[in-house]
């Protein structure tokens, strides 16, 4: 009896011990995940660690549904050089059945991630893709009863409804089942650095959803969370958001016409606090399983686009605070950047703590050079041009670009959130642009020598230490002039081409004379990309 006693007491302390060690062990893949953390005024991925760069692409949306689809591709990839690629990962492969999850196809992709030294972010392509439910299980699909659809003009549309509780919980469970998954095949190893929960979600066809719950929600109270938070935020609202509600009265009760109009205006917001609701809810369930930073992207608007012609609802920059007001568990709202001006969109979302983040991107020469200018003085995230698996050109444009923003990334990130790095892209309607750095002003310009002067040029520079700079980029020139106590005049002690290995300078052609446009310049040929580095000093 004594024995059998002993024997348990000691049965049930190894027990105890193995909970408390699995625990520990869940705790510290948990503490070692990768994470944000601010740096002075930037927010830095962290990995392992240590600060992270990601230098990206995205391939197209079906492309990893197959394994042997992918296979050849993730070599490609990697000689770019990527060092991450952006890859959806869809909930009808994860789910095919109610409950039963296949995680194979996920298995997979991070193992040949891993094989090609790339890492992943995933697109959880679930509810929404691009504001359609296309990407949804076909079970789920077919139940519309119990998981509701948008309705516009009368008509249900392949658009899951926001207000579908049955929706949301089982995009949730199937989420967190995921990222449980990943933790436990990952969680040592960090190929996945980050998850994009749903993808451009918002209605599509019309401003709002039109079903019978939807516009009885729409007809009662907005939720005091919101008011509260509008109010709480009133002088960092986004100033479109703070404008319409003031113009309304700033009411902190009503219904959604009476706080903000009976506008188109008052629908999107409606559908972003909806959306909000749910994608926050479906992020909060996974980082229950696994903390990792997690994102939304955005179809951006038009200028002057109405709501429902863009997916309404989205968190467009005048909405991003509605999505903040409905859950906490995003942490980067984020563009998809095509339109032209880029500089604008890239301002309108580096703002209020949010971090610069670009999953999707123009690529070829205009995604060579934004990506410059999003590093340099947005201190961004990460840079991403899409369908990189079906390019031809990969190494004459993004693959030189991120030959030496590879180089350059320790750099950078060492320099980031102290107003020590900037980027620009100049052309002809905006032939320059000046910065104070390092105690000088410098005014950047197009390149110019013999009267021939360059039609295009991009670049970054950052202040390395007292009087010098590290630049890259092509089809500029530098000027400087102090800005700091001293004496009145600055000159270009010298400038030498180079290349970085492991953070360690080694310095090429010693670039004066014509090169330097006889010491009145520091210049970057239109030809090629190239890395520089620059003593500057003063006299009188």
């Amino acid at each position: 009896m004594c024995c059998c006693i002993e024997f348990n007491e000691m049965r049930a302390r190894y027990l105890h011990l193995g909970l408390l060690l699995l625990c520990l062990s869940v705790s510290a893949q948990t503490d070692s995940a990768p994470h944000l953390e601010r740096r002075g005024t930037a927010v830095q991925l962290m990995v392992n660690g240590k600060p992270f760069l990601i230098l990206g692409a995205e391939i197209h949306n079906s492309s990893s549904s197959s394994l042997d689809y992918m296979k050849p591709i993730w070599p490609r990839l990697a000689a770019i050089p990527l060092n991450t690629v952006l890859t959806p990962l869809s909930w009808e492969l994860i789910e095919p059945e109610e409950g039963k999850y296949d995680f194979a196809l996920v298995d997979g992709l991070i193992q040949q991630a891993r094989e090609s030294n790339l890492h992943v972010v995933f697109l959880w392509l679930a509810s929404w893709k691009n504001g359609m439910s296309s990407y949804a299980p076909l079970w789920l699909k077919r139940d519309t009863r119990r998981f509701p659809r948008v309705e516009e003009n009368g008509n249900e549309v392949e658009i899951l409804s926001t207000l579908g509780r049955a929706t949301m919980d089982a995009d949730s469970r199937a989420f967190a089942a995921t990222l449980r998954h990943i933790r436990e095949l990952d969680g040592q190893n960090h190929t996945v650095l980050m998850m994009q929960v749903e993808n451009e979600v918002g209605v599509l066809g019309n401003t709002r959803d039109h079903s019978a719950a939807a516009d009885k929600a729409f007809a009662s109270a907005v939720p005091p969370e919101l008011t509260s938070h509008l109010r709480k935020h009133h002088d960092t609202l986004y100033p479109d958001l703070r404008e319409l509600w003031d113009s309304n009265g700033a009411k902190t009760s009503g219904t959604w016409t009476e706080v903000f109009g009976n506008t188109p205006r008052a629908d999107e917001i409606f559908m972003a606090w909806n959306y909000g609701r749910y994608v926050n809810h479906v992020a909060a369930s996974g980082k229950a399983e696994y903390s990792l930073p997690m994102y939304v992207n955005t179809w951006l608007a038009g200028e002057d686009a109405t709501p429902g012609v863009y997916p309404s609802g989205g968190p467009q920059p005048r909405v991003i605070d509605v999505w903040k007001a409905a859950g906490s568990a995003i942490d980067i709202y984020s563009p998809d950047i095509y339109a032209p001006n880029f500089a604008e969109w890239c301002d309108r979302y580096h703002r209020a703590g949010n971090p610069l983040f670009i999953p999707e991107a123009a690529g070829g020469a205009t995604g060579e050079a934004n990506a410059f200018y999003a590093l340099g003085e947005h201190d961004a995230i990460c840079f991403s041009p899409f369908g990189i698996d079906s390019w031809n050109d990969q190494k004459n444009d993004l693959g030189n670009s991120y030959e030496v923003l590879a180089q350059l990334t320790p750099l950078i990130l060492q320099h980031q959130g102290a107003d020590e790095t900037t980027g620009f892209v100049l052309d002809k309607s905006h032939p320059s642009v000046s910065r104070v750095m390092n105690g000088y002003l410098l005014f950047i310009s197009l390149d110019e020598i013999f009267g021939s002067s360059a039609d295009k040029g991009f670049g970054l520079i950052v202040a390395t230490g007292p009087n010098e700079f590290v630049g890259a980029g092509r089809g500029f020139r530098v000027k400087f002039e102090p800005r700091s106590a001293g004496p009145a005049h600055a000159g270009i002690g010298y400038v030498e081409e180079g290349k970085f290995a492991s953070t360690v300078w080694t310095p090429g052609r010693r670039l004066n004379g014509d090169e330097n446009d006889q010491g009145q310049y520091w210049r970057f040929a239109p030809q090629t990309t190239s890395i520089e580095k620059v003593v500057v000093y003063r006299f009188e």
